[in-house]
């Protein structure tokens, strides 16, 4: 049994037009959402072994913000093609995942981190349904695979077992 956690970043800051893309941070309200997200993790007992972190602003402070609320660090990895990545990408790196990460997560974008949880995840059905309706920033997707190996992950082989939206926090 493998456990997948796909977090799109929180609510990003659009106040600098200076900034590249890259560099926007978090505005206020995306930080108490990460917060906020990571305590219901803690109460949830969604633990990953490892995150793979895109490197952009908003999502290592995503992550910062989440762990803050976790009350602990995660074992983490930056890469860099989870910014903007599309989904065969961020597919490839759920399958080159090691062994040793039996709950992995991705912190990144969209649309890639809605894309990804619409073609690994089948039922349940209004799970499956609110999450293709609308992907927020903050959202945090928790998909399960029968499957020994990461790399046996495949479209349509995962089940979405949580879909949490900060504002339902």
């Amino acid at each position: 049994m493998r456990t997948l956690y796909v977090l799109r970043h929180a609510k990003s800051d659009w106040g600098d037009s200076s900034l590249r893309d890259f560099d926007r941070p978090l505005n206020a309200r995306g930080w108490k959402a990460a917060k906020a997200m990571g305590r219901e993790m803690r109460e949830r007992d969604l633990v990953p072994d490892l995150v793979l972190v895109s490197p952009a602003a908003r999502t290592t402070e995503t992550l910062a913000r989440l762990e803050e609320g976790f009350g602990s660090g995660f074992d983490k990895i930056e890469e860099r093609s989870i910014y903007l990545a599309e989904t065969e990408i961020l597919l490839d790196l759920v399958r080159g995942a090691p062994l040793r990460a039996g709950r992995l997560m991705i912190v990144g974008h969209n649309p890639g981190m809605h894309e990804l949880v619409i073609a690994l995840s089948e039922g349940p059905q209004d799970l499956r349904d609110e999450a293709a309706d609308k992907f927020p920033t903050g959202a945090l997707a928790e998909i399960s695979f029968d499957v020994g190996d990461w790399a046996d992950v495949a479209p349509g082989t995962g089940r979405i077992r949580s879909f949490l939206k900060p504002r339902d926090l």
